[in-house]
């Protein structure tokens, strides 16, 4: 893993990238930074956690999809994404439908819809209960975890 820089969520809704390996400390001391992202050009599930977790943060949604175009993020590869980390994406009607591995229905799983791949992960993301933070927070493929606690 070779982190180049890092992306923030800024306060007003901004995704904006700081190219330098060692800007962590100055953006997690900022009181204008709610979530914090590395950024390595090699690392897809990188590039989809942050797409994925600044858009159900509240990032603004045009710089998401402008990153999601320059990344090649698309559906399929989304797909790709989605089956690594413990999701499972399908197609609802005229909607994407994310969901985790454990769903049992609407009324009592989690689950995301959106007119793309990505809008359902984010929908999903935040109906799992993300909450954006500075490195410590739980990501959205833990919160993709299934927990073996019995019921």
């Amino acid at each position: 893993m070779s982190i180049l820089g890092w992306y923030y969520l800024h306060t007003n809704g901004s995704l904006i990238y700081k190219p330098s390996p060692d800007a962590a400390a100055d953006i997690r001391e900022s009181p204008f930074a709610v979530a914090l992202w590395p950024c390595d050009p090699t690392d897809r599930a990188g590039a989809w956690q942050i797409l994925v977790e600044a858009k159900a943060a509240g990032a603004n949604a045009e710089r998401v999809a402008e990153l999601a175009t320059k990344w090649g993020g698309t559906d399929e590869d989304a797909q790709i994404y989605a089956g690594r980390v413990g999701a499972v994406l399908s197609r609802d009607g005229n909607q994407w439908c994310a969901k985790r591995k454990d769903f049992i229905n609407i009324q009592e799983s989690a689950s995301g819809f959106g007119d793309t791949a990505l809008d359902a992960l984010a929908a999903l993301c935040k109906d799992l209960g993300y909450k954006p933070a500075k490195l410590w927070g739980k990501s959205f493929p833990k919160l993709l975890e299934i927990s073996a606690v019995p019921a």
